[in-house]
């Protein structure tokens, strides 16, 4: 017996480069597949109807369901145990979510999430936090029943999904239908390798240097280099951002609501000067301590039947690591939505020990994977995204940093 297969969708889409392609088999699932995997309770179901609003152009954003267990340390079910038998375990308390609760820095929760998942024969599932999320410093993935990985669902998977939570900076305010976490699925195991990148790149361009400076050589090597911005504009600029070590809690459900002055400190850029006397763009020192958001020297382009996501950690780039929530959905940073310009936002620690960062230094690559249609919404402005056009920038909580 063959296996049913999706109804084939009945349009193309235009590459960058002016040619009509025809869909892919495999791929990442776009929005209006998403909608109907939905609308027809097939791999995605719930307990509480799925908005259109949880609809992204290549992912959908998962819901806290209406507990939440505080556990004394993270874990892998592993392949012969569910989450269930592990929080038989480890849990210390529930916590209550339908009316709202503090989630505390520095302790480790799972949250049952409202979304269930059947996926079919070949298609498997990628999680990461969103956007704001991660430039909250909060630690999100997601795990599912007997699973080996942190933030990967297994090709075929049928059953619940559970968010791990820690809070590294801030302590936050949650409540059931909250969304940390989002999720992206594919079918098949498409490859998509350096040959297949550079190409892209030559259509494209798919990173830009700055305006007024010479474009530098895209290096291209298990995914697409990208360097840091420690320069800023003029010379005592501000580059990043240090998260305040004593703060308020956040409830992650208010938008440009926060004053910024209480939860962060600016970090300036450094200027020396070398043996002639002319001014050098120093580097800042970051300290293990502490959380900093950063951003990247280069724009950022996504073109809109591709889809990228941010290496969190190499150890080859230094002893840090850079972005808990990287995943850039299709449009981000095009012209057609209006993120001519966009630029990585970076949410950075240092390992163990306080390293240098210097501008321009290699932080992290990006890896590019089509979808297997162009989506019917774009990430931009037409669709209310927090992020397009940005430069350095905050999570979307908080009002903007007053200048001077």
């Amino acid at each position: 017996m063959t296996e049913a297969r999706e109804p084939a969708l009945l349009w193309g889409t235009d590459s960058i480069a002016g040619e009509r392609q025809r869909d892919q088999t495999t791929g990442l699932m776009p929005s209006q597949m998403l909608r109907e995997a939905v609308a027809l309770g097939r791999e995605i179901n719930s307990q509480q109807p799925i908005g259109d609003a949880q609809i992204q152009p290549a992912s959908i954003d998962l819901r806290l369901g209406e507990v939440a267990y505080r556990v004394r340390a993270s874990f892998l079910p592993g392949a012969r145990a569910s989450v269930h038998d592990k929080l038989d375990q480890l849990a210390m308390h529930r916590i209550d979510l339908t009316q709202g609760a503090v989630l505390e820095k520095d302790c480790v929760y799972i949250v049952p999430l409202l979304e269930h998942l059947a996926l079919r024969k070949r298609t498997s599932a990628l999680a990461n936090p969103k956007s704001s999320i991660g430039r909250l410093d909060v630690f999100a993935r997601v795990i599912t029943d007997y699973g080996t990985e942190f933030d990967r669902v297994r090709d075929g998977y049928k059953g619940p999904l559970y968010a791990e939570i820690s809070p590294r900076s801030f302590s936050i305010l949650v409540r059931s239908g909250s969304s940390l976490v989002q999720l992206r699925i594919r079918r098949g195991s498409p490859v998509f390798g350096d040959t297949a990148l550079k190409r892209l790149h030559e259509e494209v361009g798919l990173v830009e240097a700055p305006e007024g400076t010479a474009p530098a050589r895209v290096a291209i090597r298990d995914g697409l280099a990208f360097t840091v911005d420690v320069a800023g504009e003029g010379k005592r600029g501000i580059v990043g951002y240090k998260a305040r070590r004593h703060t308020d809690l956040i409830d992650v459900d208010r938008i440009r609501h926060y004053d910024p002055r209480d939860f962060w400190e600016p970090v300036y850029a450094h200027h020396d000067a070398d043996a002639a006397g002319a001014s050098k763009v120093g580097g800042i020192v970051l300290d293990p301590h502490d959380f900093y958001i950063l951003a990247s020297r280069e724009a950022v382009v996504v073109p809109p039947d591709h889809a990228a996501e941010m290496l969190p950690y190499h150890t080859f780039v230094g002893e840090f690591r850079v972005h808990f929530a990287g995943f850039f959905d299709p449009g981000f940073g095009t012209s057609e939505t209006g993120g001519s310009g966009s630029r990585a936002v970076l949410e950075v620690r240092s390992h163990e020990v306080p390293f240098l960062i210097e501008h321009g230094q290699i932080v992290g690559r990006l890896v590019y994977e089509r979808l297997i249609a162009r989506p019917d919404k774009l990430y931009g402005h037409a669709i209310g995204s927090s992020y397009q056009s940005q430069g350095l920038a905050l999570s979307k909580h908080f009002k903007d940093f007053p200048p001077g």
